[in-house]
C-alpha cells in the first residue's frame, strides 16, 4: 500500500502517514492529560471530604473553652457565709460503692451522675419547676443551686445563672462530641451534673444547664427540717 493510501473504510491510515500519526499521538496525549486531571480532581475532592472535617474536629478539640465560664464561676461570691456551712455533713461525704449507688439511685439518676449521661429535655422533673427553694446533689446532698438564680433557657433542662455554692462546683474540660465544652460536677460526690455555657443572661452571662436527675429539690418550707436552715434567709422578703 502506498503512503497516504486509504484504509478499508476510506480513511487514511496513520500508520503510513506521519502527519496523521502525530495528530493521533497529540489526541491521545490530550485524552491522557484529561484523565489525569480528572483523577487529580477526584483525589482532591477525596482529600477535602475526609481530611477537612478531621482537621476541623481536631482543631475544635484543641481549642480552649470560653474563659468567661471558668473565671466568672470561680469569682462568683457565695450567697451564704462559709461559717454557716462549716459543719455540714456533705463536707465529709464519702462516696459509696457502685453497687450501693445503683440501689439508691434510679437508672436515669445513675446514668447521669455516674456515667455522664444526659436525660431527655422537657420531660424531666425540674425543667418547669417554679417553686422557691434550693437544689442539692442527688447523691451527697451538697447544695448546688437556688431557685432565685433559675431561669427558663428554652432548652428543656433546668438552667441557672450561677451556683448557690461555687465551692461545691467543679468545672473541667469535656472533649466529647467533637467540640470543647465545660463540664460541671459536684465537688464532694463527684457527680456529673451538666455543662456551663457562656450564653446566659446578665449579670453573669452564664447558663448552667443541669440534668434534673442529678438534683434533688428542697422547697423553702422544708429547708429547716432537711438541715438547710441557713438558706432560709435567701427567701425572706
Amino acid at each position: 500500500m502506498r503512503s497516504g493510501a486509504a484504509d478499508h473504510d476510506g480513511t487514511q491510515s496513520s500508520r503510513n502517514n506521519p502527519n496523521l500519526f502525530r495528530k493521533d499521538c497529540f489526541r491521545f496525549a490530550r485524552c491522557l492529560d484529561k484523565l489525569i486531571y480528572m483523577e487529580k480532581n477526584k483525589l482532591i475532592y477525596l482529600l477535602v471530604g475526609i481530611l477537612l472535617p478531621a482537621l476541623i474536629a481536631v482543631n475544635a478539640c484543641s481549642q480552649k473553652p470560653e474563659k468567661t465560664a471558668v473565671v466568672t464561676a470561680a469569682e462568683t461570691a457565695p450567697s451564704v457565709s462559709p461559717k454557716d456551712t462549716a459543719n455540714d455533713p456533705w463536707r465529709t461525704y464519702v462516696k459509696p460503692s457502685k453497687e450501693e449507688l445503683k440501689k439508691k439511685l434510679t437508672p436515669m439518676q445513675y446514668k447521669v451522675t455516674q456515667e455522664e449521661g444526659t436525660e431527655p429535655p422537657f420531660s424531666n422533673e425540674y425543667a418547669d419547676n417554679k417553686k422557691e427553694g434550693i437544689y442539692v446533689d442527688i447523691v451527697s446532698g451538697e447544695p448546688l443551686y437556688s431557685s432565685i438564680d433559675k431561669y427558663d433557657s428554652g432548652t428543656g433542662w433546668p438552667s441557672f445563672t450561677k451556683p448557690l455554692e461555687p465551692g461545691n462546683i467543679v468545672e473541667r474540660i469535656d472533649h466529647k462530641l467533637f467540640t470543647s465544652r465545660t463540664e460541671v460536677r459536684s465537688k464532694h460526690a463527684d457527680s456529673h451534673l451538666g455543662h456551663v455555657f457562656p450564653d446566659g443572661p446578665k449579670p453573669t452571662g452564664l447558663r448552667y444547664c443541669m440534668n434534673s436527675a442529678a438534683l434533688r429539690f428542697i422547697p423553702k418550707e422544708d429547708l429547716e427540717k432537711e438541715g438547710y436552715g441557713q438558706y432560709l434567709k435567701l427567701f425572706q422578703k
